[in-house]
């Protein structure tokens, strides 16, 4: 058959183009590296300070200050949840608390009042009730200072009900929705680069589509009445295979680097399977509209880009809603095939979801394929496969 014939011909082009080959696999997998030691170098650790103003009561004889066991508790809190990046500190001025803030070496200062302890005796006993005015200070608009002060919060709410010895009146109780509670800042990253070591085949794909006409080997292929469709089916066989390696290697990287996949493998290569098609289908357009391999540098490196940065694969970016099929949302990454094949990702491997939780994604991916490769096929055989 003409097809197994471009397709052993296609792989041997493939092994011939050794360097081509090599930065297309290993692409990703170095990406996986440099992003696991970005954010290993910068884990989030909120800093939390603590000033107490708290002037003490005297009861019964006994000097006793609620804002040094409020300080007490919250060093507790951190000291038993060792999986949360809090720190407390206390400190003796308010000057130093600012100062401390400004050059970012804190998050949040929280200053417990004067009177705390006399507002709380008086709550416990019920005497006289006053609200306690706490303050929170901290620069609004970093989301470090959120983060700590809905802890301070949540550790001040604790204590004020364990010392009242009264209920309070909603628990929060937090499900989290697939795997996503046991999972850090890497493993939201690996679907992207798994999909980013599958868009690396733009060059490949197209460099090896594009050889057939610079090194005018075409001439003998459309003599031989091979057709488009026939020649760009072999060379789509190769390159997929070239896909499906990429991501393996790029897999067994982030596994080793502590990645953990969950929900089923064969969903993952399926999907990575459609991706790599609609790479090869896409580089088609890219190989009709240029006549050599120095041309496909230059020409490629724009949609290549667009690919890598706006589809989400290298970091994520969410587009504004255009319109809804059937109520699956289309936006501008959205003509984008990778968009669609790392939300599947991200369902299947964060989410643990099935495969019928991903079909509108599919049948977007297929959709998209089958534009990519009639538009790719017309101008390849427009432009190319013309026997004067």
């Amino acid at each position: 058959m003409k097809i197994l014939s471009v397709i052993r011909k296609s792989l041997i082009e493939q092994l011939r183009s050794f360097w081509i080959l090599i930065l297309t696999i290993s692409m990703a997998p170095f990406f996986v590296f440099v992003y696991y030691l970005i954010l290993e170098s910068y884990k989030p650790q909120y800093n939390l300070l603590l000033l107490n103003q708290d002037k003490g009561i005297e009861d019964f004889s006994h000097e006793t200050n609620y804002g040094n066991f409020l300080v007490l508790a919250a060093k507790s809190v951190e000291q038993s949840k060792i999986d949360i990046p809090l720190r407390v500190k206390k400190i003796e001025e308010r000057i130093e608390g600012m100062n401390l803030l400004k050059n970012r070496k804190a998050d949040a200062l929280i200053i417990i009042p004067e009177d705390f302890s006399e507002c709380l005796h008086n709550l416990i006993n019920k005497d006289e009730i006053k609200s306690i005015e706490i303050e929170f200070i901290g620069d609004l608009t970093n989301i470090n200072y959120l983060v700590s002060a809905v802890w301070a919060d949540e550790i001040l709410n604790d204590y004020l009900a364990q010392i009242t010895q009264r209920t309070k009146l909603v628990k929060v109780k937090e499900t989290s929705l697939g795997l996503s509670g046991k999972i850090d800042e890497f493993d939201l990253y690996v679907p992207g680069l798994l999909i980013l070591s599958i868009i690396m085949l733009m060059f490949s794909a197209t460099i090896a589509i594009i050889n057939e006409v610079e090194n005018k080997t075409i001439i003998r292929l459309k003599l031989s009445k091979v057709t488009a469709f026939e020649l760009l089916t072999g060379i789509s066989t190769v390159q997929v295979l070239v896909g499906i390696t990429a991501v393996i290697l790029t897999l067994i990287v982030a596994v080793w680097l502590g990645f953990e996949i969950n929900g089923a493998f064969a969903i993952l290569i399926l999907i990575s399977i459609l991706t790599s098609i609609s790479i090869i289908a896409f580089s088609l357009i890219i190989a009709a509209i240029t006549k050599t391999a120095n041309e496909v540098l230059i020409v490629g490196n724009f949609p290549l880009l667009l690919f890598m940065f706006f589809s989400g694969a290298a970091f994520p970016i969410k587009g504004k809603e255009l319109f809804s099929i059937a109520g699956y949302p289309i936006t501008v990454q959205g003509f984008m095939s990778p968009t669609h094949a790392i939300t599947a990702l991200k369902k299947v491997l964060i989410m643990n979801m099935t495969l019928t939780d991903i079909i509108p994604e599919i049948l977007i991916l297929v959709a998209l394929i089958i534009i990519y490769f009639l538009i790719g096929v017309w101008l390849f055989q427009l432009r190319h496969m013309k026997i004067v």
